[in-house]
């Protein structure tokens, strides 16, 4: 693995490089790890790496890694900078023949997304998006019950993503996180919605199988200063024709990172909750609600594909984020062999799952300045 970005007071950076390394399938060997030279220098110091792999720019890593002997370079490149420097080393990787790891969302703008989606498709090569919420066991329990037809049609899905870190303008403190995410020109059009409310549109998705194809947005800016949504609220309209509704916010005082989805079909109903990920809760009007637990009893081959421990040890964050990376490092193996992989390792989110976000950002935004209910979902 090469990284662009995550220097050492970068917050995602560290996040991925303990993910990646979880599970001893992957190897950091080089990176470009700021757009300061310097502090890059001192990143690949502190992480061990040789001077000659650590680079000043994404562009001299992806030259001079390319020249190397095939099982001396870098297999992929992996991108943990702020949304605005998603695009053009996600591009340039693949250009040059590179395995393209990204976090979300994809790029700035939907028209970036799309022209990555026709690289990828031109080109063959792996792209991995980084929605790491998709990577928990019972986040995949929960899918695989819902395919199976365990909850029959679905009709309603509610998912709420409240977080209190900017309830106050802390972007104006110089605090690094607050700092790129409330600035356009970093964040792109929106501001919660694009860091958290892609999450939860990501996850419903994920887990339901169902498309939203209409819904209804209203964004606010509730902290005096600030230039990009910190609350939005929106009704949603699915596929199948079942209704949702979805709210992100990041001015819910207090609160930490209590992402919550419920999903119910005709049968019954399922919800998970993100700070209590270990457990699944299933309900039925005849049964009540039962909890089902992570590596207990007999559970989906998904759910045990992406489990470590015993039963009663908790697996979280970075387990699930984990799986993102060794789903994908199992899948890019078997490309590397010549051989086909296992199904159960495609399961990560792809440059797909990154356009279909880019999208969900402009319909929101469409949809918010708009007179009209209901907007039709950009595709």
């Amino acid at each position: 693995m090469g990284m662009v970005g995550g220097s050492l007071d970068a917050f995602i950076g560290a996040v991925h490089r303990r993910a990646a390394a979880l599970d001893n399938e992957i190897e950091l060997v080089c990176g470009a790890f700021s757009s300061n030279p310097e502090k890059s220098r001192q990143t690949g110091h502190a992480l061990y790496l040789p001077p000659n792999r650590v680079y000043d720019t994404f562009e001299d890593m992806i030259r001079q890694e390319k020249e190397l002997p095939e099982g001396e370079r870098m297999d992929f490149v992996t991108i943990v900078t702020p949304n605005y420097m998603h695009f053009a080393p996600a591009k340039m990787a693949l250009e040059n023949g590179f395995h393209v790891v990204c976090d979300k969302p994809m790029t700035l703008n939907l028209a970036e997304a799309k022209e990555l989606a026709q690289l990828v498709e031109k080109t063959g090569l792996i792209f991995c998006l980084t929605h790491n919420y998709t990577g928990y066991p019972m986040v995949k329990e929960a899918r695989a019950m819902i395919k199976a037809g365990k909850l029959g049609q679905i009709r309603k899905v509610l998912v709420e993503y409240p977080q209190g870190w900017l309830a106050q303008l802390v972007e104006a403190t110089g605090q690094k996180q607050a700092s790129w995410r409330t600035d356009p020109a970093k964040s792109g059009a929106v501001g919660g919605v694009g860091d958290i409310g892609t999450h939860a549109e990501n996850l419903v998705e994920y887990i339901t199988g169902l498309k939203i194809t209409e819904l209804c947005a209203d964004l606010t800016i509730f902290v005096e200063g600030r230039l990009l949504d910190d609350d939005a609220n929106m009704l949603l309209r699915f596929d199948n024709g079942a209704k949702g509704m979805l709210t992100n916010s990041q001015i819910a005082n207090g609160e930490e990172n209590p992402l919550k989805i419920k999903v119910y079909g005709e049968f019954g109903g399922l919800e998970w909750h993100q700070m209590e990920p270990n457990t699944l809760i299933y309900k039925t009007n005849e049964n009540g609600a039962r909890l089902i637990r992570t590596n207990v009893g007999t559970l989906s081959p998904e759910a045990q594909a992406n489990t470590r421990l015993p039963a009663g040890h908790p697996e979280a964050f970075l387990e699930a984020f984990a799986n993102i990376y060794t789903n994908f490092a199992h899948t890019l193996r078997a490309r590397l062999n010549g051989t086909e992989p296992d199904p159960i390792r495609l399961d990560f989110p792809g440059v797909a799952d990154g356009v279909r976000g880019m999208a969900f950002i402009d319909t929101v935004v469409s949809s918010d300045k708009s007179d009209q209910k209901w907007t039709k979902f950009i595709s």
